[in-house]
């Protein structure tokens, strides 16, 4: 009884916080002259994140680490493994902004697409070359005007928690821009709500950010083991994060999983 109150008075407050933050977004927009970097734009959309979490009792969030010195100047790729949808609201504290790349049908969405539109975030329409120049055309100006991309090389959320290979996309930009590569790693959002469930779970989730991969000098020959070096350096600060912060004995995800899956 208690998580099915929780889980309600998440949904009614992340609603709630959406709609109060849509007209503030809207008029940010209507009054910010087009700028790659989106900053103010950008910064209402992480306050969004940032304040929904703080106001449900079923998520606890933390970040261990700092970006590196000139991340607030400087354009990085910055790429993070994916457990669940809660996973931009863990990042969003972070503290410094990030354009989104997401998949189009997300800004088609009443309410969150609109606030992504707000943001200025990045859509992508999968397996339309067009759609991936445009994309691409866009972060490259973005990170050009200072300003850090954000992309979960794995393309989708993991099922289970686990990692899973990751897409060179992410890497080909960073390269071909040379541009720093920010790798973070994220554990315990899977428990706040896995792919597939309707519900909210109850969780702590941590953001670990890690050191930053140089990639001046680097071609796409280099592409493979790039996308390798920096999987393998989240994929271990994801196991030592596991095992600093083990789920909590509430959050029992296999039951989670097992409600009816999104459409």
């Amino acid at each position: 009884m208690r998580r099915a109150i929780l889980g309600l008075y998440t949904y009614v407050e992340f609603f709630l916080c959406a709609v109060l933050f849509v007209p503030l977004m809207g008029l940010a927009t209507l009054l910010t002259k087009p700028d790659p970097g989106r900053r103010i734009r950008g910064r209402w959309m992480r306050r969004f994140g940032r304040v929904t979490s703080r106001l449900t009792p079923i998520w606890r969030f933390s970040v261990e680490g700092k970006g590196p010195p000139d991340i607030f100047e400087r354009g990085y790729v910055v790429v993070s493994n994916h457990q669940s949808t809660a996973d931009p609201f863990l990042l969003s504290f972070l503290p410094w902004d990030m354009r989104w790349v997401s998949k189009e049908s997300i800004f088609k969405l009443p309410i969150i697409g609109w606030l992504m539109k707000f943001s200025g975030d990045i859509p992508l329409r999968r397996g339309e070359a067009q759609s991936v120049v445009q994309m691409l055309n866009t972060c490259k100006e973005t990170l050009a005007a200072g300003m850090c991309i954000m992309i979960f090389p794995e393309g989708t959320r993991s099922a289970d928690g686990k990692l899973l290979p990751f897409k060179p996309g992410a890497f080909q930009l960073a390269i071909e821009t040379q541009s720093p590569i920010l790798p973070v790693a994220l554990t315990g959002t899977h428990a706040c709500r896995p792919k597939g469930s309707l519900w909210f779970g109850e969780a702590k989730a941590v953001v670990r950010v890690l050191e930053p991969v140089e990639t001046k000098g680097l071609t796409q020959a280099d592409l493979p083991a790039l996308t390798e070096r920096v999987r393998e350096s989240i994929a271990k600060a994801v196991a030592s994060l596991e095992q600093a912060y083990p789920l909590p004995a509430g959050a029992r995800t296999e039951e989670l999983s097992a409600r009816p899956a999104q459409p």
